[in-house]
């Protein structure tokens, strides 16, 4: 069975930018927001709608579409793939990963029509981008205040990863999981991840929240990023505590700058939320900085 998706208006970003186009977004820094934005929806996707009110949750690629309409419990319309009873829906993730679609992960998230709506499901965190479902995140600028400057600590990847091996991370990032909190995770995350005392990982102050909307080989990342400065002690040096990274180092901010300027060497994401800290602490020129908070705010997708 052939989707048609309804079109869709150019990707939020390039408004933001006063449709200046991929071209003007492709400036150093631009470029990462436009790259995490590439996804126009719901171009050729289909909804996919859950429960008896049919809110809609997701957007379904043609594989994931015409592999659902097969199967027990999923109907379909002009509306799009619907599943109503969302009880259903681990017995129909569990059919896409049999078909090879998708990958299990083992790790539950909640499903929202909206950011912030009400929990309408659990769903595999393998799943979520063959859904196109948002998915929500913490990252942790985990920062060094010293009298010639500020430093940030940088995590890097295990070369093992299954997405993203061996990029420039976070010293603290993570998924929140199904019943858990954006404070909660980073808790936990701190102290899975990098060894941060509980107590010292509550000092973290939220910052910022980043959308947005990209299309990776493993699907439709709609992703949600609720971002934190953490201040940490000069004597405190994180440690590798679950295999997620092999070291941290210690750079100078200005190093970071200079490292997301020149390329890809940061996991997609991080770039984001290390060009929000970058704008606060006042390290861009005004007439840069206008576009880059613009196109951060966009929120596409969401």
């Amino acid at each position: 069975m052939a989707f048609k998706g309804a079109g869709g208006s150019a990707p939020a970003v390039l408004v933001a930018q006063g449709r200046l186009g991929y071209a003007r977004a492709m400036e150093p820094l631009l470029r990462h927001i436009a790259a995490c934005n590439n996804a126009r929806l719901p171009g050729e996707r289909v909804a996919f709608r859950l429960g008896r009110d049919g809110a809609a949750v997701g957007w379904l690629g043609q594989p994931a579409a015409s592999a659902l309409a097969k199967l027990p419990g999923i109907a379909v319309d002009a509306r799009g793939v619907h599943l109503a009873e969302p009880g259903g829906l681990t017995a129909v993730v569990r059919a896409l990963a049999d078909q090879g679609l998708l990958r299990l992960r083992g790790e539950s998230f909640d499903v929202r029509a909206a950011p912030d709506g009400p929990v309408l499901a659990r769903i595999d965190r393998g799943a979520l981008p063959v859904f196109g479902i948002i998915a929500v995140g913490v990252h942790v600028n985990g920062l060094v205040r010293e009298p010639d400057g500020v430093r940030l600590w940088v995590g890097f990847r295990a070369r093992d990863k299954h997405l993203d091996p061996g990029k420039l991370d976070h010293i603290v990032a993570g998924g929140v999981a199904a019943g858990m909190t954006p404070a909660q995770t980073l808790v936990k995350e701190a102290g899975e991840e990098a060894g941060i005392a509980a107590d010292l990982a509550r000092r973290a102050r939220p910052v910022a929240t980043i959308g947005y909307a990209m299309q990776r080989a493993e699907g439709l990342r709609r992703d949600r990023l609720h971002c934190y400065d953490l201040d940490l002690p000069a004597s405190f040096t994180p440690h590798p505590a679950d295999g997620e990274v092999e070291r941290f180092e210690l750079w100078p901010v200005e190093r970071a700058l200079a490292e997301v300027r020149a390329g890809d060497a940061f996991k997609f994401n991080v770039n984001l939320v290390l060009i929000d800290l970058f704008l606060r602490l006042n390290m861009l020129p005004a007439d840069q900085g206008a576009r880059l908070r613009a196109a951060l705010a966009a929120q596409p997708g969401h």
